[in-house]
């Protein structure tokens, strides 16, 4: 019996330990989002994209953001060892946007890649870990950068997510170099 009450003592003060020690820690530390030109951020297709973002994108969970946050950004994380999923909306068209570029097409959006050093906010890494990729076929240019780990489902889940919200029209690259 008094075996019996201890193991029950001894359970109770575990988990209390347990739910103190969790309380003290954020879900999620805030991610830091550099600010870049986005003079569009704060128009309406921005305010409604951002609205309609999912809480989950695959592994990927909605994050606080660093103040200060800039207009038009949003964040995932998947955890404390794992790069950030970053959303910008309202860019200027990626100045390596130019007629006869490849796109890629994800659920009706057309997208381009480009390179690390020209992506928004970056800094150059001697591995490539990420890659961010521009919505270019709506009215306001988005970007999204995915760390190398976060599989196809972000961007398959943003895709659609841009096609309901924003109107797709006409591309408008730059002249070719």
């Amino acid at each position: 019996m008094i075996a019996a009450i201890l193991v029950a003592v001894a359970s109770l003060v575990v988990v209390l330990g347990i739910a103190a020690v969790r309380q003290g820690q954020p879900d999620q530390e805030p991610v830091a989002i550099a600010a870049v030109p986005a003079p569009q951020a704060d128009g309406p297709e921005c305010r409604s994209l951002l609205a309609a973002v999912p809480e989950m994108l695959g592994d990927f969970k909605r994050a606080p953001t660093a103040e200060p946050t800039p207009a038009g950004a949003a964040a995932w994380h998947a955890g404390p060892d794992t790069e950030a999923i970053i959303l910008r909306c309202g860019l200027d068209r990626p100045v390596d946007f130019v007629v006869g570029v490849p796109l890629q097409v994800v659920d009706a959006v057309q997208w381009f890649r480009v390179g690390e050093e020209a992506a928004p906010g970056s800094r150059p890494e001697p591995e490539q870990t990420r890659s961010t990729w521009y919505a270019v076929d709506r009215p306001v240019y988005i970007a999204l950068t995915l760390p190398q780990q976060s599989g196809p489902t972000p961007i398959q889940v943003l895709s659609r997510i841009v096609s309901e919200t924003l109107p797709a029209q006409p591309l408008d690259p730059g002249p070719p170099r």
